[in-house]
């Protein structure tokens, strides 16, 4: 019976160092700050991190995949975005308050989300936000929710969801730090509306 040559080429998954994995998160943090999501590649994220980029997907799927990773969130957006867009453009601004506030209020989540916003505010780190997450998250789900003019709409949004992030959980801005979910969806959710579906101009 033959012996299988030592130089014959193995079938299967490609091996990964334990390390792999680190070095492509790094590889596509770096590559997202500095060149943007549209800028970066898989291909390029691959070769800073010495893999191909057959191993970027088998660890981390598809670019939006690979971003959100990067980005070290401790939940996926997604899935929960999903779940607001699902009830329709009517009332979408409270039902979006209410999620992000369900979210950030967990003491188990919010420690990492306060540093990877940290993170964002670190020069070069805009770009996650200017060019990752409004593109890859909120952009989309503006067109899925039907609004008209989602590029122009969602950075909108976002800039009060940043600006409560900054004074509720950041700055710890009273009363906001300290307001319960239904005085802040009075207060907000009107506001998140009006960028969605009202006139702004």
């Amino acid at each position: 019976m033959a012996t299988p040559s030592r130089d014959a080429p193995r079938r299967g998954r490609r091996p990964g160092a334990p390390d792999t994995r680190t070095a492509i998160l790094h590889a596509a943090r770096t590559a997202f700050a500095a060149k943007g999501f549209s800028g970066t590649t898989i291909r390029s994220v691959a070769a800073d991190a010495g893999v191909d980029a057959a191993l970027v997907h088998h660890y981390f799927g598809t670019k939006d995949d690979l971003f959100l990773a990067a980005m070290e969130l401790p939940i996926d957006p997604r899935p929960v975005i999903a779940e607001v867009v699902a009830g329709g453009a009517d009332g979408a601004g409270e039902r979006l308050l209410r999620a992000f506030l369900r979210v950030w209020d967990d003491e188990s989540t919010q420690a990492v989300l306060v540093g990877t916003v940290r993170s964002a505010m670190e020069p070069g780190g805009e770009r996650l936000l200017t060019e990752g997450f409004i593109p890859v998250v909120l952009v989309p789900a503006g067109r899925a929710l039907g609004v008209d003019r989602p590029e122009v709409r969602m950075p909108l949004l976002a800039s009060q969801i940043l600006g409560l992030i900054v004074s509720r959980y950041l700055f710890r801005l009273e009363p906001v730090a300290s307001m319960d979910v239904d005085a802040l969806v009075a207060a907000y959710a009107p506001g998140f509306q009006r960028f969605l579906t009202g006139d702004v101009g």
